[in-house]
């Protein structure tokens, strides 16, 4: 029931909501001010927490508000409909709800500084409706609000011209034993294209269009990504079907499910060609991650029961249909609309520079385009890098330095330009580069001593205010590495309905501000930038689209195709500093994993060198090993890793290198010299050694026999053997054996650069030659039988009978 108050009665009432306290009587629990929430009012600048211990009683939500944004053709009444639960120790009575405005935003950082301000800055007030005279503890009672955009006989928002506005909706109540108090509030922003008129056409209020004459340029990045979801340290293979961690995914590309949801956005708002201009800003950002496993679930895939056991026990999964069709759709959207990959995998690329490894480098910046290009058979924009971070160091940009210029899409706060930019670039307040404009980073490399040429790294900018409004929508809410200390807080006291506002705000402020009166009017540009794991719900997708739709209708926005933006020169002259926050690195890969991946990158590197190329088979050992380099790419994925599921994204990202570093084991383990048994028995001292080597791997291997024997065996090295795959091969070994004892001799494989595959096989070998002793005695019986001879000749030559002679003189 709403109660009806005079014009001196809604005075007090509003002079009273500014400042609520309780009663002197109140119990200790209750003696100061009821906090609502903000963050101005602690020391924490997260809304929904503070310091000290203060009691909380009501919880108010925003579920709906009508219109989203308002334009001339809308009603000129804007209703928020909510609810408030009571999650305090007692009972509440008189819960009153109000809706009230705080000045228009001016600049952009307030687009997420007013959601932390005071309750002060909302001084525009409408009348406290009652929600329920007592709300019980765990009850929750629905609400909705209604006030004029303007009146002049009663209370309103007192807006009047187009913009964007914070609204507030405000709760005051009295809790059991306490005195009425402010006991909590919501907040969101109203964007108004137009004022919608009142009254009969000619007679009432006339509507009040924007101003149109200064259009901004727009360009919408689209993301297409999800977490990774492949099981870790599986090896290619050809034929057998994928592993997926979970079902997750085959969920999300169904009905109503993330994915399928943000597709059908893109479908219903470019359908049929009615709105060319929006197809014409939008760019579809898609990570080549997701396309990889959805193409591998197309053919049937399993979802394994334990992620730490890639190999154990598996369920089929149930989204192959769903993924063929999500697939198909995203084929014919890449047809007609502008499409570019993002890193592999998400991966932090200031981890990725951190690691060095080439190999690793190009696999996730160099093979995406490619891999987006083959699957969805379109050419994708290439020479665009854009880090999940939103951020880049000077390390990083030299590492995504190509033969061919290349534009990174960066925040706009994390750059730093010099004196000798344009006045443009100069003009901006804050030291912040103007959003959509591009500045260079690093100047082109003429080739030199037989390096090739290096083109420049431009950093293409966007509004980290409208950034950070955009990543808050959806499920599960993020803040990014870029957004300054002053624009953070606990995202999770805002309701999704709240936040999808905040971003409608954010995307419509800029065209709503154009130049001053008598300033020189120069190109305007939005770089719309969701994060790429962008868990908005089909309603958000919609809602955004939506608006952007309608800034390209009604003028004041003109559609800026992503390729027209890299295709411009920089905004600034001199070389601009990148500012790679310390928050970037406190949600980047932990050191644990970069180190854990860069151990076993050499590992990985020296199996592909080993393997054999089947020269009639699908199998190669770049295929081979591909999914495992992979693997490391996604355990240094950024996905999650700044939202309230961080902790399992770094438990998942550390089991994924732990799996790959099994992975290698058991591939090393697999190629083996079998054990004889028994003992060798040569038949002489130069008899070969005969063994065999195995091979369980899928795809030839060459392998080196490496042996560790006594002295008194020389063992001839037979070089390279290429070993079958999952075949064996006996080895003839040259050996010479100069000992008649039995002499244990160990033998085991190794790769070219000496890595060593499976375990050591130790074998006893014993000679039936005689050896030093035979030589001697052979040596001895010579030597007897010249002294005999000799001693014959001696005695013949002196005339004198030999004894040897006695008989044959007698015959």
């Amino acid at each position: 029931m709403r109660p009806v108050l005079s014009r001196a009665g809604a005075a007090i009432m509003t002079a009273l909501a500014v400042s609520f306290v309780p009663v002197a009587t109140a119990p200790a629990a209750l003696a100061g001010p009821a906090q609502a929430n903000h963050p101005a009012q602690a020391q924490d600048p997260v809304r929904g927490g503070n310091d000290t211990e203060e009691p909380e009683f009501l919880h108010l939500t925003i579920d709906e508000v009508t219109p989203e944004y308002v334009t001339t053709s809308s009603e000129p009444t804007v209703t928020v409909e909510g609810s408030v639960r009571n999650i305090g120790d007692r009972p509440v009575e008189d819960v009153n709800v109000r809706l009230q405005r705080a000045p228009e935003i001016t600049e952009s950082p307030q687009l997420r500084s007013v959601l932390t301000a005071g309750q002060s800055r909302f001084d525009t007030v409408g009348l406290f409706d009652v929600v329920s005279e007592r709300l019980d503890e765990g009850a929750t009672q629905e609400f909705s609000l209604s006030l004029p955009l303007r009146s002049d006989s009663g209370p309103s928002l007192d807006i009047t011209e187009p913009g964007v506005f914070p609204l507030m909706v405000n709760v005051n109540g009295t809790p059991e034993y306490g005195g009425p108090a402010r006991l909590d509030d919501a907040r969101f922003l109203l964007p108004v294209l137009g004022v919608p008129g009142e009254g009969e056409p000619g007679k009432g209020t006339p509507p009040v269009p924007p101003d149109i004459s200064s259009p901004v340029g727009m360009t919408m990045l689209w993301p297409l990504a999800a977490e990774p979801h492949l099981a870790a340290g599986i090896p290619g293979s050809v034929g057998d079907p994928v592993r997926l961690v979970d079902d997750e995914l085959g969920q999300s590309l169904s009905d109503g499910g993330r994915l399928d949801e943000l597709v059908s956005a893109v479908e219903f708002a470019t359908r049929d060609e009615t709105d060319p201009e929006l197809a014409d800003s939008l760019c579809l950002a898609i990570d080549p991650d997701l396309l990889i496993t959805v193409e591998n679930m197309t053919r049937g895939y399993l979802v394994v029961k334990d992620p730490r056991q890639p190999t154990g026990a598996a369920r089929e999964g149930a989204g192959a249909e769903a993924a063929a069709q999500w697939l198909e759709r995203v084929r014919a959207l890449a047809q007609d609309m502008c499409t570019t990959a993002v890193p592999f995998a998400q991966v932090d690329l200031a981890a990725l520079t951190a690691v060095g490894n080439p190999q690793l480098t190009a696999a996730a910046l160099t093979a995406p385009a490619d891999i987006v290009d083959n699957i969805l058979g379109v050419r994708t924009l290439r020479n665009l890098v854009w880090s999940d971070s939103g951020v880049m160091d000077t390390a990083t940009a030299a590492t995504v330095r190509r033969e061919q210029d290349v534009t990174a899409l960066v925040a706009a706060n994390a750059v730093d330009t010099n004196p000798r930019s344009t006045a443009a670039a100069s003009s901006r307040s804050g030291g912040d580069q103007p959003d959509g404009d591009t500045a260079r980073v690093l100047e082109p490399v003429p080739p030199q001593q037989g390096q090739p040429a290096s083109g420049a790294v431009d950093a293409l900018l966007f509004d980290p205010a409208v950034a950070t409004s955009l990543a808050a929508v959806g499920e599960t809410p993020q803040t990014p590495s870029y957004t300054p200390t002053s624009q953070r807080y606990n995202l999770a006291s805002d309701s999704q309905t709240a936040r999808r506002q905040d971003a409608l705000g954010a995307v419509t402020w800029s065209a709503l501000n154009p130049p001053e009166a008598g300033e020189t009017p120069e190109p305007r540009s939005l770089m719309v930038v969701p994060p790429q794991l962008w868990t908005a719900d089909g309603d958000d997708a919609a809602a955004i689209l939506a608006s952007v739709s309608s800034l390209l209708r009604s003028g004041l926005a003109d559609p800026r195709p992503l390729d027209a933006v890299i295709a411009g020169p920089p905004a600034t002259v001199g070389t601009t500093e990148l500012d790679y926050p310390h928050q970037a690195r406190e949600d980047g890969t932990s050191e644990h994993v970069r180190l854990a991946a860069a151990d076993q990158l050499p590992r990985i590197e020296s199996f592909q060198a080993a393997l054999v190329p089947d020269p009639h088979g699908i199998m190669t050992p770049a295929r081979f090993t591909a999914p495992l380099r992979e693997d490391l790419l996604r355990a240094m994925s950024l996905a999650h890793h700044r939202d309230a599921e961080q902790a399992r994204a770094e438990d998942a990202a550390r089991n994924r290198v732990t799996q790959v570093r099994d992975s290698i084991d058991r591939m090393a383990s697999s190629v083996m010299v079998v054990s004889p048994g028994g003992v060798y028995t040569l038949a002489s001292e130069e008899s070969p050694l005969l063994l065999v080597a195995r091979n369980d791997l899928p795809i030839a291997i060459d392998v080196h026999l490496h042996v560790d024997a006594p002295s008194g065996v020389q063992i001839t090295d037979i070089g390279a053997t290429t070993l079958p795959p999952r075949g064996s091969r006996t080895l003839t070994v040259p050996a010479r054996i100069d000992d008649t004892r039995k002499l244990e001799v160990q033998f085991s494989l190794t790769t070219a650069d000496g890595r060593a595959l499976g375990e050591p096989t130790t074998a006893t070998v014993r000679s039936n030659a005689y050896g030093q002793v035979l030589a001697i005695l052979t040596a001895c019986t010579g030597a007897l039988l010249l002294l005999l001879a000799g001693r014959r000749l001696w005695h013949r030559f002196r005339g004198q009978p030999d004894r040897a002679d006695e008989g044959y003189e007698r015959s």
